[in-house]
């Protein structure tokens, strides 16, 4: 059986989805950033998650986000398949758009860790030798400054008819993650750790950057050339504390083996077996009894 997915209400993760064989089908252009803004929008706005940074390059995307209902699947399913539909229209093309594998979710143990990976995401585009800084980056890219800020997204032309039943205007707010009490101490923070990412990578790197005029003459039909990693780790909690770690990994370790155990037991014919708190798809598809829910 795969292992099922926690979802928990509240929780905070880093959210990782890649295009398929990775090519760069989210390659910057105007359409692309329109589309993907939109929907991201409309997507946040319907489930009610809450955005605090973000970050699209060519084939793949970041998203930091806390979700106060554990609507994140549906959210995701939602973003995925419109994004989807949308671009392969753009690109003439009817295969998979995204890769087959699900998509990364890792849960964030500290508010120290949310700050650690939203850093790490807004300076993805310098780690990866795109361009010197983030903000050069002419993908969607969300600034520190935006922290706090709300961002108007219209309908696109593309795909989106005139007579479409979806909103003309959708509303994306960057929202303060949890436990931060004040949003200007933490976009002051965030920059500088912004800062700091980037200068390493540009050190790392020797500043060596392909560049703007390079990314936006990419095929959306290519990928990267070199090899792509493979038999890695997929981590589902990141803590850089080593006991908040072992905490978040003994909690959906017992989350696993409960759900096994109501899984069997629902398998024999106990329908009112209960599932452990955190169980999303056969709450929400089958019904199934859950803890802290109903």
């Amino acid at each position: 059986m795969t292992a099922p997915r926690q979802v928990i209400p509240g929780a905070t993760y880093l959210v990782t989805r890649r295009c398929t064989q990775r090519h760069f089908l989210l390659k910057p252009c105007k359409t692309v950033n329109h589309v993907f803004l939109y929907v991201l929008a409309l997507a946040a706005e319907r489930y009610d998650i809450r955005i605090h940074a973000f970050c699209v390059l060519s084939n793949h995307v970041h998203l930091i986000l806390s979700d106060p209902h554990a609507r994140l699947p549906a959210f995701q399913q939602y973003l995925d398949g419109l994004v989807a539909m949308a671009l392969n229209a753009f690109h003439g093309r009817c295969e998979n758009f995204w890769a087959p594998d699900t998509y990364s979710a890792v849960r964030l143990g500290s508010t120290g860790d949310i700050l650690d990976k939203m850093a790490y995401v807004l300076a993805n585009p310098v780690a990866a030798g795109l361009v010197r800084h983030g903000r050069q980056w002419p993908g969607l890219w969300s600034a520190p400054a935006q922290l706090g800020t709300i961002i108007e997204a219209r309908r696109p032309e593309h795909f989106f008819g005139a007579d479409s039943t979806l909103p003309e205007k959708a509303f994306l707010k960057l929202s303060r993650p949890p436990g931060f009490p004040s949003i200007d101490a933490l976009r002051e923070a965030l920059s500088a750790c912004v800062t700091h990412r980037e200068t390493q990578a540009a050190r790392e790197r020797e500043g060596r950057f392909l560049g703007v005029a390079r990314v936006l003459a990419q095929d959306p039909a290519g990928r990267p050339r070199t090899p792509e990693p493979r038999r890695g780790l997929t981590p589902r909690v990141g803590a850089r504390d080593k006991w908040k770690r072992i905490e978040l990994l003994q909690c959906l370790v017992d989350f696993l083996r409960a759900y096994r155990d109501a899984w069997l037991a629902r398998r024999s014919g106990r329908m009112k077996a209960i599932f452990p708190f955190g169980t999303y798809q056969l709450r929400v598809l089958h019904g199934a009894p859950c803890v802290g829910f109903g």
